[in-house]
């Protein structure tokens, strides 16, 4: 695909593939929709993909990652199969799990495939009443004996928690129950009205801010997981601070980011979006039975209304927002979640995760003019 200075999506470089619809938990907060049906992806699905993603190779490692529904429950008989089809093209493999159904045979499959794999786990016990089982049970047991087996066969721990309630001892709890488990790197979702989840994400600003203070504090007195969102702001501040003309926004900065789901079909930019519709239509720009996910992003940029719509506001977001060098104009599925519409600026989801974020970070964050920690001038925004 062509990348011009006028193009609305970057390069891409990594797809998400959903291999199976079906789930075996039920978790309070989930988005998707097809949860409790099973629909798997077949081999030609993957096998399109695969040659769709060739040319991209070229400029360096693909990260393919399986998503869900679960994709464990795909089984590993046909997962294999679906990531065979990849074979001999510079691409990494990760699973994104909720580590219920992992076994010592699934930890030698992700050894025997160089996988990373991502579990999504809440924090401490008490912390993780929403992701329950079909009948309503925990699950908090069954990951944990997970995550014990992920690190006896030597595998790093990438996790995701959604927190629902962030307040400052939120943060502290959660930071130390990472730290407890070996987590390498923690990724903090707080919850957000989209897709099959109605429940909305507003909350306290400086309750907020103090949640991502916290964090960052529990993290510099004890740097030994990494924390997605701080990595995120503080490489930021380091830009900036660098004097870096990076910091500037000018297209084109969207991630493509395809989401291919088992029937092939094919929704951008955003994966809470894919199986659902508008009055639109469907968000899906393309099957990638029928064309390739190149052609798919390219012609989206211009004739898919939906993309269309939020590029308007992207544009209202760097015309409005001071956080926007930072943010990039959100996500649109937070957008027509909370606002039934994309053309739409700021969200509960930029409020939470983008603007609180960056301001709770700044009011702990010290950096010498070079990004380095240390002891002298604490930066913020007043």
């Amino acid at each position: 695909m062509r990348i011009t200075k006028e193009a609305l999506f970057l390069r891409p470089r990594s797809v998400i593939l959903q291999p199976e619809t079906l789930c075996n938990l039920d978790c309070g907060y989930c988005y998707l929709p097809f949860r409790h049906a099973r629909n798997t992806m077949p081999v030609p699905v993957a096998r399109s993909v695969a040659q769709s993603i060739r040319p991209w190779t070229t400029y360096g490692t693909v990260d393919v990652c399986w998503h869900g529904g679960e994709p464990l429950a795909t089984g590993r008989t046909h997962l294999a199969k679906l990531i065979d089809t990849f074979a001999g093209l510079d691409v990494k493999h990760g699973v994104q799990t909720n580590a219920t159904l992992i076994d010592d045979a699934w930890c030698d499959f992700f050894a025997e495939r160089d996988m990373y794999v991502g579990v999504s786990i809440d924090g401490a016990e008490s912390d993780n009443t929403n992701r329950v089982d079909r009948r309503g049970k925990p699950v908090y047991d069954r990951v944990m004996r997970a995550i014990q087996l992920l690190r006896a066969y030597g595998h790093d721990l990438y996790v995701i928690a959604v927190v629902s309630d962030p307040t400052p001892d939120r943060a502290r709890c959660l930071y130390s129950f990472a730290t407890s488990v070996g987590i390498k790197s923690l990724g903090v979702n707080i919850e957000e009205q989209e897709g099959a989840n109605a429940r909305a994400s507003v909350h306290d600003r400086k309750s907020v801010e103090g949640f991502w203070s916290e964090l960052t504090r529990a993290w510099r007195a004890n740097p030994v997981t990494r924390v997605r969102e701080v990595d995120r702001v503080l490489s930021y501040v380091r830009e900036v601070l660098g004097g870096s003309t990076g910091v500037r926004r000018e297209r084109p900065f969207i991630d493509p980011l395809p989401t291919v789901a088992h029937d092939g079909s094919v929704t951008l930019i955003s994966p809470e979006l894919a199986g659902f519709r508008s009055t639109q239509g469907c968000f899906s720009s393309g099957n990638i039975l029928t064309d390739s996910l190149g052609d798919i992003i390219e012609r989206s940029a211009a004739k898919t209304p939906w993309i269309s719509a939020f590029a308007r506001g992207v544009d209202g977001c760097e015309r409005t927002c001071p956080y926007f060098a930072f943010c990039g104009g959100g996500h649109p599925a937070n957008r027509y979640f909370e606002q039934g519409r994309m053309s739409g600026t700021e969200t509960e989801y930029c409020r939470n995760s983008k603007i609180a974020l960056m301001e709770g970070v700044l009011q702990v964050a010290q950096l010498d003019p070079v990004g380095r920690p240390n002891s002298g001038t604490q930066y913020g925004t007043g």
